[in-house]
This record gives structure tokens, sequence and C-alpha cells, in this order.
């Protein structure tokens, strides 16, 4: 997926670090397989997040991802289909995933679908050095946070 994302420098996941977060103690991802006949043909990965605006959890697609030769034939339909199916399962309000502003084909699949691109909202993100800096930075006084044990 990073190669045809053309962002390969940026994938430094090992087959440890999957197995980690997909099967671990704490699974923090889980992911969706699509086959067609015995050809893995691609996959979903996402995990759950929360909508205080809706009061319920949703699910955030963090890859998804069809094989070049099995695009065209549904299955990346088949894994959007599952992925609804198990929100309505679990409860959800939503279904969310961001798209390279590149990805056009991508884009009118998702939109063909009923999605809508979330144009007034712009993601951030902390990785590396900084959010190091950020987390050891040191406590902030009166900020409680409620664990889950």
């Amino acid at each position: 997926m990073a190669e045809y994302g053309d962002i390969s420098s940026e994938a430094t996941v090992t087959e440890a670090d999957l197995r980690a977060s997909l099967f671990g103690a704490r699974p923090v991802a889980e992911a969706i397989l699509a086959y067609v006949g015995s050809e893995p043909a691609g996959f979903a990965v996402y995990s759950f997040t929360f909508s205080s605006f809706m009061g319920k959890p949703g699910i955030y697609v963090e890859d998804l991802f069809v094989e070049h030769q099995f695009r065209g034939r549904g299955v990346g339909k088949a894994l959007l289909l599952t992925l609804a199916r198990l929100g309505r399962e679990r409860g959800c309000g939503r279904l969310e995933w961001s798209v390279l502003n590149w990805n056009e084909q991508a884009m009118e699949f998702y939109q063909d679908l009923g999605a809508v691109p979330m144009d007034e909202w712009t993601t951030f993100r902390l990785t590396g050095d900084a959010l190091e800096r950020l987390a050891s930075s040191g406590d902030v006084a009166g900020l409680r946070k409620r664990r889950n044990a």
C-alpha cells in the first residue's frame, strides 16, 4: 500500500509491530482480508473511535487496499460493506477514512457510495520528535484522564 501511495519511506512497520497491534494482549486495530477465490485480493485495517457529538462509537478505516489486478471487481465495495455492517452491529454512528488528495479515482469511488469529503476539517498529526517532546513535557496541573483498566 505504501508503494501505491508513493510513501514507502514513511512505512517503518515490522511484522512484530503488526502482530502486537492486531493480535497482542491489547489489540488496538482489527483487519479484514478479502479473497477472490483462494487469492488474497485486498484488506482493510480499522479501529474504533468515539464521537462526543453523536455519543456513539465509530469505525476509522486506517487502510483500505485492493490489489491492482482485482480493482473494478467489487472487492473494495465488499470491504466497505463488511465494515458498514460491522459498524451497524456494534452500534457505530459513522465510518470514516482519509484519502490522499491526488487519489481522484478513490475519491470518486467513495462518493459514488454516498461518502462525502469533510472539507471543513483539517487533520493534524504528531509523530516522531514532536510527539516525544509533548509526551516528555511534564504533567499538566488539574488534568485527569479516566482509564479503562
